[in-house]
């Protein structure tokens, strides 16, 4: 397994391991055409942070953050808001009532650590169903967090599922990450965030 910077000749494999990784989840529902451009957003932005693995020449995972999240997303929908309007086009058609959801997720920063902005977020990590439990999260977790504390960060956080995702959040606390809240979306989704400051000890 190599792990590589994300470019924009793995898009498409990226996009195809995020929708069998997550079939249920929102941006999954949004579509390719919207992946596509979330993606793309981590290569263009001198801020993105983004890594795929390689294995026998396909993509078997990717992870993705902004190393500075204040102001990333804004400078996106700036950017690229008419793609990212074509792109949810027709999710919106097919559920009107997501569009609040929609300006949410885009203005998304993993509901940050209060009073801290010099933390990164870890957006999104996805591996492909096939290559699950042969090293290439932890490995892909690894190499953001090393690119992130090179780059000035002094630490890391994401959020993610409290119920129903006993495994994933195993996996974040066994790869030394510290469980810092417990909260609830607006749609009553149970979530957790996770921290990850360098420096510490977590022994």
């Amino acid at each position: 397994m190599n792990i590589v910077k994300l470019s924009s000749r793995y898009i498409d494999e990226v996009v195809e391991v995020h929708m069998r990784s997550f079939p249920n989840f929102f941006l999954t529902f949004l579509g390719r055409r919207f992946l596509k451009c979330f993606y793309q957003s981590f290569i263009e932005d001198e801020e993105g942070i983004g890594f795929v693995a390689i294995e026998n020449g396909s993509v078997s995972g990717v992870i993705v953050g902004p190393l500075v999240p204040d102001g990333y997303f804004k400078r996106l929908l700036v950017r690229r808001w008419y793609i990212f309007a074509l792109s949810s086009f027709t999710a919106v058609l097919k559920n009107p009532k997501i569009i609040f959801r929609l300006v949410r997720a885009v203005f998304y920063r993993g509901d940050a650590p209060e009073n801290n902005n010099t933390l990164s977020l870890l957006s999104s990590i996805a591996v492909s169903p096939d290559t699950q439990g042969k090293g290439v999260g932890a490995g892909l977790l690894n190499r953001f967090l090393q690119d992130a504390e090179q780059r000035g960060s002094e630490g890391c956080y994401l959020t993610t599922d409290r119920e129903g995702n006993e495994s994933v959040n195993r996996f974040y606390l066994k790869n030394g990450w510290l469980l810092d809240k417990r909260f609830e979306t607006p749609e009553g989704r149970k979530m957790n965030r996770y921290v990850y400051y360098f420096g510490r000890s977590y022994e």
